[in-house]
C-alpha cells in the first residue's frame, strides 16, 4: 500500500484519426515522464479523437494501441490509463483500459454514449462500472459523457479515486470545469479529468482544461490548462482519510440501488 499515487495528466493536440501518429506523440511524453509516477492517463480515444469512423479505426482488444499500453506501462513501472475505439463479437466499444505495470488489464464500456454526436448509433453502451485496486488505492475510471451522470459515479465503494478520460468541447468547456469540482467534492474523493486541445476531423474545438481536484474540490493543477502539457501530481492518501474522518460527509449518504 502506498500512501501517495503520483499521476501523470497528458493532455496533447490529438492528430485526427492517426493511431500511429499518436501513440507516437504519447511514446515521446511518457518515456520523459520522471520515474515516481505510478499512473498515467491519457485521454478518450487516444489514438484517433472522437470519431464514429468505427468501421475504419477498431481494433481488437490484443491490437497494436493495447499493446503499446502494455508496453509504455512496462518502460514505465506504471499503470497506464485510456479509452479506445474496440471490436467484439461484432460490435464497438469505446472502451477504457486500466493495465497494470505487469500488463494485466481491467476494462470499462463507457456507460453513456453521447447521443448529440449519435454516439448510441455506432458504439455499444456498457452496463457495468469498474473499481480498479491498485497501490492500495481504489480508483473508478469513467468516460467523458459519463460526467453528466452523478449517479452513475455516486461513492457506494469508498473510492478513492475517480478519473474521466474525454474529448470535451471548448463550447461546454465550463460545464467541464464545475462537474469534474461537484464530482470531487460529493464523493470526497480525488477527482482527475483528462481532457484534449486542438480541432478534430469534424470541426470542433477542444481547450483542454484537464484537472486534478482533492475531495474538497481544491484544483492540483497549474493554471495555464488550455496549451497541451504533461503535469506529475502527487495525491496524499492521508489528506483523504484525515478530511473524510473529520467531516464524515460520505456517511450520510442516502441508501439506493441503481437498476
Amino acid at each position: 500500500m502506498s500512501k501517495t499515487l503520483n499521476t501523470a495528466l497528458l493532455q496533447v493536440d490529438l492528430k485526427w484519426e492517426d493511431p500511429q501518429a499518436n501513440r507516437s506523440l504519447f511514446s515521446k511524453e511518457i518515456k520523459a515522464l520522471s520515474d515516481e509516477v505510478d499512473l498515467i492517463i491519457l485521454p478518450e480515444m487516444f489514438t484517433t479523437g472522437f470519431s464514429m469512423n468505427a468501421e475504419k479505426l477498431a481494433e481488437r482488444n490484443d491490437g497494436l494501441s493495447f499493446n503499446w499500453m502494455v508496453e509504455m506501462a512496462s518502460l514505465k513501472d506504471a499503470a497506464v490509463t485510456g479509452s479506445l475505439i474496440i471490436t467484439e463479437d461484432g460490435k464497438y466499444y469505446n472502451r477504457l483500459f486500466f493495465v497494470y505495470p505487469d500488463g494485466s488489464y481491467k476494462s470499462y464500456d463507457k456507460r453513456h454514449t453521447f447521443t448529440l454526436a449519435k454516439e448510441d448509433r455506432t458504439y455499444t453502451a456498457g452496463e457495468d462500472r469498474l473499481i480498479v485496486s491498485y497501490k492500495g488505492w481504489k480508483i473508478c475510471p469513467l468516460i467523458c459523457y459519463d460526467l453528466r451522470f452523478p449517479v452513475w459515479s455516486r461513492n457506494t465503494e469508498d473510492y478513492d479515486l475517480l478519473i474521466y478520460v474525454a474529448n470535451w468541447p471548448d463550447k461546454r468547456v465550463a460545464a467541464w470545469d464545475a462537474l469534474l469540482k461537484a464530482r470531487a467534492i460529493e464523493n470526497m474523493s480525488y477527482c482527475i479529468g483528462i481532457n484534449r486541445t486542438g480541432t478534430d476531423g469534424g470541426g470542433h474545438d477542444y481547450s483542454g482544461h484537464s484537472a486534478a481536484y482533492d475531495c474538497l474540490g481544491e484544483n492540483l493543477t497549474g493554471e495555464n490548462r488550455e496549451m497541451p502539457f504533461v503535469e506529475e501530481v502527487s495525491l496524499d492518501k492521508d489528506h483523504l482519510e484525515k478530511t473524510r474522518k473529520q467531516l464524515k460527509f460520505l456517511q450520510d449518504r442516502d441508501e439506493f440501488t441503481l437498476k
